[in-house]
């Protein structure tokens, strides 16, 4: 290897919210000498990151920015309102819309579900982060939608959320730059979208050779007789199939003529 040539590695993009840790790991198991690095993207800039080659894939919400992203959705997160522990909500198991009518909901600069029409009373200006709009609702100024994901990763003790109804939801899709469809990102979609290491989409090792079966001709050869079939015993020489019939006919006909002789009257 030359110096101007770079090892190998895999630098893989995610989003607040994604837990990346179970994808990483089968990645170790399947390529231990291709080692994976972690970027932590805020998802506004996620898209511009991937473009500028800052990573090779990344775990992203949808939509994408620009048709030059291939883009794999993931799946759907449920949406959920933050609210302090005390909150009228938190005795209920599920809040709708409606039910914020009366509420201050905070929309953070980094928001990412994308609202049409935000619910309840709008605060005099805009966080700049969702973490924070998380110190504003313990404040009590207000209540927050998140996706659960990230109601989980600024979890307070003095706040709790409930899920949200009639919300709109946000998408976790895998991306990478299209025109960069590497092997080693053809080996992480396969990872993600679980095909096993034989498969015939992956990169991994090729299947184990099977066994050749065992010739057999029309007469049913290079199968082994049952133990104790007449057939075992006429390939060794034992009584003959015919003769054996026949003579098990020929008893069966004696005992039905001596069971059925008439018995003499005195």
């Amino acid at each position: 290897m030359t110096g101007s040539e770079a090892s190998p590695s895999f630098r893989l993009a995610y989003v607040p919210g994604v837990t990346p840790t179970k994808w990483v790991r089968i990645w170790n198991e399947r390529l231990p000498d291709i080692p994976l690095t972690l970027v932590a993207v805020p998802a506004a800039e996620a898209s511009a990151l991937l473009r500028a080659g800052e990573a090779d894939a990344g775990f992203v919400r949808l939509p994408v920015d620009g048709a030059d992203l291939s883009a794999i959705p993931l799946y759907t997160e449920q949406t959920v309102v933050v609210i302090p522990k005390d909150h009228v909500a938190a005795a209920v198991d599920e809040v709708s819309l409606a039910e914020l009518a009366d509420d201050i909901v905070l929309h953070p600069l980094d928001d990412t579900l994308g609202w049409e029409e935000l619910p309840g009373k709008p605060a005099i200006e805009r966080p700049a982060t969702t973490a924070d709009a998380v110190e504003l609702v313990a404040a009590g100024v207000g209540v927050l939608a998140v996706p659960q994901s990230l109601a989980r990763l600024h979890h307070r003790k003095d706040l709790t959320y409930r899920p949200l109804s009639d919300a709109p939801e946000s998408r976790i899709a895998l991306s990478w730059p299209e025109e960069r469809t590497t092997d080693l990102v053809e080996d992480f979609i396969g990872i993600v979208r679980g095909r096993t290491v034989n498969s015939s989409r992956g990169r991994g090792t090729a299947p184990a050779e099977q066994p050749k079966a065992k010739r057999t001709d029309g007469r049913g050869a290079g199968r082994k007789p049952a133990a104790g079939s007449s057939a075992g015993k006429n390939s060794r020489g034992g009584s003959g199939g015919a003769k054996g019939a026949k003579g098990a006919r020929g008893a069966k006909g004696a005992a039905g003529a001596k069971r059925g002789k008439p018995r003499r009257r005195p």
